[in-house]
């Protein structure tokens, strides 16, 4: 059983796998998306002449008011950065470009910066209804990041704000199907179906779950109250098991030492004397001297 649930994960990871990869083959040397399940044409090849000219034109005016149109074509992107180029409207071919020095026309180029860092942002606490009746308020938080800066810049307006959205519906409608003992116990595997939900549906946008976490399982008032009593009362019960076990096992070892004395009287009178020692020892100002029942008998007889 459990091979056969390792072997499903490994084949639906190596799909997902295969899936960005072709996915990233297509996007080299792309510029136009044209839907969810087509690549991006090749833009150096898809401008047209009228494109081409206002190419040429750019770089005649470039030439023309060197040095000084320099600093306006080159630009830099830092180390954790990519940038997105796009002529006339069209992406360039080979993708994002940087981290470093690129280079782009004027009039026609344009360029979008894309942060590749790990992001990290809180679930606002959502009221979610179990699956066994119970109002609970979930909160989390969830770690992703960029893996294709061309698909999260063509694919969606903002990548963000959609994952934020995403997460918010994604916690609601996984733990719509937990009843309240397993949302509590079962956080890290909640965390991981959330994780794997998130990540399909934003791999089309280019984005990366890494992580997902619950942070706090908000209880209401009277839920707590009730479990607390309930708690209270399976430990009293308990104690009261507890007790009549202890009394249980007193009364079997009380019947053998009786079967055991009342072999020997003499071990009466040695118990008698033992426990007026003990009685003494603690400096009481009263004794109470145990009379043994075989003087009464002599009493009790017609």
């Amino acid at each position: 059983m459990y091979a056969d649930t390792d072997n499903e994960e490994a084949e639906m990871k190596e799909m997902k796998e295969t899936k960005r990869h072709d996915r990233q083959l297509r996007q080299t040397g792309s510029t136009r998306y044209s839907g969810p399940d087509e690549g991006l044409e090749d833009g150096d090849y898809s401008l047209g002449w009228f494109g081409w000219v206002l190419v040429g034109l750019s770089m005649l005016l470039m030439l023309a008011t060197l040095p000084l149109s320099i600093w306006s074509c080159i630009k830099i992107v830092k180390e954790y950065e990519r940038a997105i180029i796009f002529r006339l409207g069209r992406i360039l071919r080979g993708g994002a470009k940087g981290p470093g020095l690129f280079f782009i026309l004027p009039c026609t180029d344009s360029f979008m910066k894309v942060d590749m860092r790990t992001i990290t942002f809180d679930i606002p606490p959502q009221e979610v209804l179990t699956k066994d009746s119970v109002t609970v308020s979930v909160d989390g938080v969830v770690y992703y990041r960029v893996q294709n800066a061309t698909l999260a810049v063509a694919n969606i307006t903002n990548a963000d704000a959609a994952t934020r959205l995403l997460a918010q519906t994604t916690l609601r409608n996984v733990l719509g199907t937990k009843s309240l003992s397993e949302i509590l116990s079962d956080r890290e595997e909640i965390a991981h179906s959330m994780q794997s939900s998130l990540d399909d549906a934003t791999d089309d946008w280019g984005i990366k779950v890494e992580r997902v976490e619950i942070k706090d399982v908000k209880l209401p008032q009277q839920l707590q109250r009730a479990m607390a009593a309930e708690a209270e009362a399976t430990r009293e019960a308990r104690a009261k098991v507890i007790a009549a076990e202890g009394e249980m096992n007193a009364s079997r070892a009380l019947k053998e030492a009786s079967l055991v004395i009342a072999e020997s009287p003499s071990a009466l009178q040695l118990r008698y004397l033992q426990t007026l020692s003990t009685i003494a020892a603690e400096k009481n100002s009263t004794i109470i001297f145990p009379l043994p029942m075989d003087m009464m008998q002599a009493f009790m007889k017609p």
